[in-house]
């Protein structure tokens, strides 16, 4: 299970380089820092997925909990918020190192 949690931070660690990236790019090109805001990142790349996501937290949590979701989360810089993502997962994906050793009972 561990390697699920660690396999997916590293996933959003990716997403969050290359959106950095992508921002950077574009920051370079208007001459002005250009931060592209999670909601406009997903809409671009996958606005079926986004109206899904509505649905369902609309279904199970509730209509406010979405309402706090788009007015808090989705306006953050998407390489912020995927960064913290990769963050949580990698942290419940650890498992702190025997100080016995390797072959400690």
């Amino acid at each position: 299970m561990r390697f699920v949690f660690r396999a997916l931070s590293f996933l959003c660690l990716c997403l969050a380089v290359i959106v950095a990236t992508i921002d950077s790019i574009e920051s370079v090109s208007i001459s002005q820092v250009a931060v592209t805001p999670l909601a406009t990142t997903w809409a671009e790349t996958s606005p079926a997925t986004l109206v899904g996501a509505q649905s369902l937290v609309e279904a199970y949590a509730g209509k406010p909990v979405w309402q706090i979701i788009s007015a808090w989360l989705l306006p953050q810089p998407a390489f912020a918020v995927l960064l913290l993502l990769a963050l949580l997962l990698w942290m419940i994906g650890y498992r702190k190192p025997s100080p016995a050793g390797r072959f400690a009972a």
